[in-house]
């Protein structure tokens, strides 16, 4: 399959994970794996599943959810295309430990434990960059952490509309039409919607955002940047 007439195999040689390996390294991905399509809210896997797959993004955004024994949710991140997710699951086998839901129609390629392990046997330096990925993901985790500890929520609030936007080359533009709703931010920073809604309303008071609709619009990025550091 191919995203916007590209072959899989252009995707997966942009992607760091992969760019270590001959052109005949990343066909024999691209062979080994199988491309899905997801419509906007599907579930593309459950937490408690098997870990037993990596995934690629190639197009559309997905987020990760974690679930309570409660059923509280708690949305851990938001990928976009050329990123990855299941590496964590994939490094024992272990139960995928959150689940995964596409917010865009998201096209995914899929690869089995089991050929990106043979991959990995006949190609040392992809298991150095999987090592790198996992020690990135470490420090999101971290860094999260951090945000948890000592921001406070509109610090946290300022810090991921910026994220949001940069991650996905929307600098001046729009965050909430990509799907993600105010429940879905309030998940990303550990508060409830109702305190996301009245800091939002506080940042477009002030100038540094604009709320239209569903959309918002980035209007003071410096003031952004300093109100995520203090």
């Amino acid at each position: 399959m191919a995203a916007h007439g590209r072959p899989i195999v252009d995707v997966l040689a942009e992607i760091p994970l992969f760019q270590v390996l001959s052109q005949e390294g990343i066909s024999a991905v691209a062979s080994a794996g199988l491309s899905r399509i997801y419509a906007p809210g599907q579930i593309i896997c459950y937490q408690g599943d098997p870990g037993d797959h990596l995934y690629v993004v190639i197009e559309g955004l997905v987020k990760i959810v974690f679930t309570s024994a409660r059923g509280d949710e708690m949305v851990l991140n938001i990928l976009g295309p050329k990123e990855i997710f299941g590496e964590l699951a994939l490094l024992d086998g272990s139960p995928r430990s959150a689940s995964v839901v596409a917010l865009k129609s998201a096209s995914i390629f899929v690869l089995p434990r089991r050929q990106l392990l043979e991959l990995m046997s006949v190609n040392p330096r992809l298991v150095d960059e999987f090592l790198k990925l996992i020690g990135k993901r470490v420090r999101n985790l971290t860094e999260k952490a951090g945000d948890l500890a000592f921001l406070d929520l509109g610090g946290r609030l300022a810090k991921l509309l910026l994220q949001l936007a940069t991650k996905h080359g929307q600098v001046h533009g729009v965050v909430l039409d990509s799907g993600l709703t105010q429940t879905d931010l309030a998940r990303m920073i550990g508060a409830s919607r109702p305190a996301v809604n009245r800091a939002l309303q506080s940042l477009a008071a002030r100038g540094l955002i604009e709320l239209q609709g569903r959309t918002i619009v980035l209007r003071d990025l410096e003031a952004l940047r300093r109100r995520s550091q203090v």
